[in-house]
């Protein structure tokens, strides 16, 4: 059955998804849904894995000895690959815009046969979007010059051959041999008795076969008379010692294949692993059979393939395959896109009277006439694409030729050299873009805040400060803080030094000793006068300024004077204790240069302004 890939429409300006259809489905409501498996693009992958797949993809051209390509092929290639991965979902079929086609690269493709070849694709990596990594794909088919037979020149007419035979091939049947057919036929009869009568006695294989039908049947597979042949090769064809090989001094041998070393529950959970996965036997083994050996996996699956069990699971998924959708109609997408520019009085799939506007040119192809015009990117950097290169954008996620604007525009990884938009460009991209929105942004912008804590809040930051580091966690707001240390810190404090019969992390106040009954007493501390503190400045600065003598007395007059006029207004303005609370003055927009006296936000006594003219 040949996969299907189509493209998917999430977006009306984000190139096409491409998935695997797996089935569809019809839903209770009668709308008909796709499960799919998703493919990824480059523009869809990290930085650092654009990297590891530039690095894989040098290492396959080098090995393949691919053609060198020029600049825009190689740009245009990486827009034909894709990232298989393991992750499934269900879309409206109704979203599909068409069919396309995805191949696994091999050794013996050439890359430039994808670009001469409209809606194909290739991959090599597998994507786990849950673990962001790039994994090779462990299905790949071995074909290339490395892994072909090397065969030897004929020999000559009379040449003799001077190998070592014994070195080369191992000799196991030989058909000259004495013995006749019906002898060899004979020889396996008594073989299939042997496997028979050794099962009878072996203990397990009586509890999985507990009939002589089952053991006969047993016995009767193709490991039992691969044995007795063997045997007979190892004794030269000798029946009597054949026999004796058969049936030891210990007992008779018993020889069991995959399929009779396996028990029941490993055999459900291969199958359930096979519904999962499907043949990828190194998944099958890693997930659901560790204990087992690859080889014993593929072993198993052959032999499980020949069994009545693998033929009524067929039968089964048949009817099951019967019962669903096998095809279903996907109406032609005729509905404008809303990206297309419109000018007014033009029909629509026109752009222009004669698809030609002034100005304009493609960003892609750089054109300067198209049928019709799109817009792509930002709205502040007005961008456009012509029909051509609107459809390439689309369906491969990418302009033709590189160009400073990134081909993926509304990422945000692609949106400033830090991998993070500016304030300017968020602002260019927000609805406030006209001159009176702006006026509006920078106006809420001048307006401030106050965050007034609680006490429990500031008696929390000096708990478990060693821990906390609160000035390290300011400077570094991302880095998060061990919650549970705190915790078990807290848990620690009190079991030590409280009685508490329960604590939890936000009662903090439960951790720190009682307040004493009695109020502390604070001591005062005289302050010195301003004067006294502006002359100990004017000497400190003459002191160590020996060179700039007359400078120092110009600024400590200056300072004598400012000293003067600032104490009389101090003594003769009464203190003032608290503001008084009055109607909150309005902001005065034209005024957004001149400084603000407000009320302190500690709550402190500020000096009045006073103003000051100096002669």
């Amino acid at each position: 059955q040949n996969a299907h890939y189509v493209y998917f429409e999430n977006s009306s300006s984000n190139p096409y998804l491409i998935r695997r259809i797996e089935e569809l489905n019809k839903t209770a409501n009668g709308n008909v849904e796709a499960k799919v498996v998703c493919l990824f693009r480059r523009r869809d992958i990290s930085g650092n894995l654009n990297t590891l797949a530039d690095s894989n993809a040098r290492e396959f051209e080098e090995e393949s000895k691919q053609p060198v390509l020029a600049e825009q092929q190689k740009h245009q290639l990486k827009h034909r690959e894709l990232f298989l991965s393991r992750q499934f979902e269900s879309l409206p079929a109704t979203h599909i815009r068409g069919k396309c086609n995805v191949t696994l690269l091999n050794e013996t493709d050439v890359l430039a046969g994808y670009l001469e070849k409209e809606d194909c694709f290739f991959y090599s990596l597998v994507f786990d979007p849950v673990q962001k990594t790039l994994l090779a794909d462990q299905g790949e088919i071995r074909v290339g010059s490395k892994y072909q037979a090397e065969i030897p020149d004929k020999l000559a007419e009379g040449e003799s051959d001077n190998r070592i035979q014994e070195k080369l091939e191992t000799k196991v049947w030989d058909p000259n041999n004495q013995l006749k057919d019906p002898q060899i036929d004979q020889f396996l009869v008594v073989a299939r008795a042997v496997g028979t009568f050794a099962r009878a006695l072996d203990c397990s294989s009586s509890i999985r076969q507990p009939s002589l039908h089952m053991s006969a049947a047993a016995a009767s597979r193709d490991i039992t008379l691969f044995h007795a042949m063997d045997t007979l090769q190892k004794n030269s064809y000798d029946l009597a010692k054949a026999m004796s090989t058969l049936v030891p001094q210990g007992g008779p041998v018993l020889c069991r294949d995959e399929m009779e070393e396996w028990s029941a529950s490993e055999a459900m959970l291969f199958e359930e692993a096979l519904e999962k996965y499907g043949k990828d036997f190194n998944d099958i083994r890693q997930d659901f059979l560790p204990w087992k050996s690859l080889a014993s996996v593929v072993q198993f699956y052959y032999m499980w393939k020949t069994t009545d069990r693998y033929i009524q699971q067929k039968r089964l998924k048949a009817a099951e395959a019967d019962s669903k959708l096998k095809q279903v109609y996907i109406p032609t997408y005729t509905k404008p896109n809303p990206n297309q520019i419109m000018v007014p009085g033009s029909k629509p799939g026109m752009n222009g009277a004669a698809g030609f506007q002034k100005g304009l040119s493609c960003e892609s192809c750089h054109t300067a006439q198209s049928p019709q015009w799109y817009a792509w990117g930002p709205p502040n950097m007005q961008c456009r694409l012509c029909a051509s290169c609107w459809i390439y954008w689309k369906k491969y996620g990418g302009l033709k030729t590189p160009t400073q604007n990134k081909p993926r525009p509304f990422s945000v990884q692609e949106s400033g050299p830090r991998g993070h938009m500016t304030r300017q460009e968020v602002q260019g991209m927000s609805p406030f873009t006209r001159n009176e929105g702006r006026a509006k942004l920078l106006a809420k912008n001048r307006q401030t805040f106050i965050l007034q804590t609680t006490k429990l809040t500031r008696i929390a930051r000096r708990v478990c400060e060693d821990i906390l580091q609160p000035r390290r966690a300011a400077r570094r707001p991302y880095a998060s803080i061990n919650a549970n240390a705190v915790k078990a810190e807290c848990t620690y404090t009190h079991t030590h030094t409280s009685a508490v019969p329960s604590l939890r992390f936000e009662s903090i106040q439960n951790v720190l000793p009682k307040a004493t009954k009695t109020p502390l007493k604070s001591k005062l501390v005289p302050r010195p006068s301003l004067a006294t503190i502006v002359k100990d400045l004017g000497k400190s600065w003459s002191r160590d300024h020996h060179s700039s003598r007359h400078l120092s007395s110009c600024v400590i007059v200056l300072l004598n004077r400012i000293v003067v006029v600032v104490v009389s207004a101090a003594i003769s303005a009464p203190l003032k204790l608290k503001a008084s609370r009055g109607p909150p003055t309005p902001i005065n927009r034209n005024q957004a240069s001149q400084p603000r006296v407000g009320q302190s936000l500690l709550g402190k006594r500020g000096f009045d302004s006073v103003s000051i003219v100096f002669s």
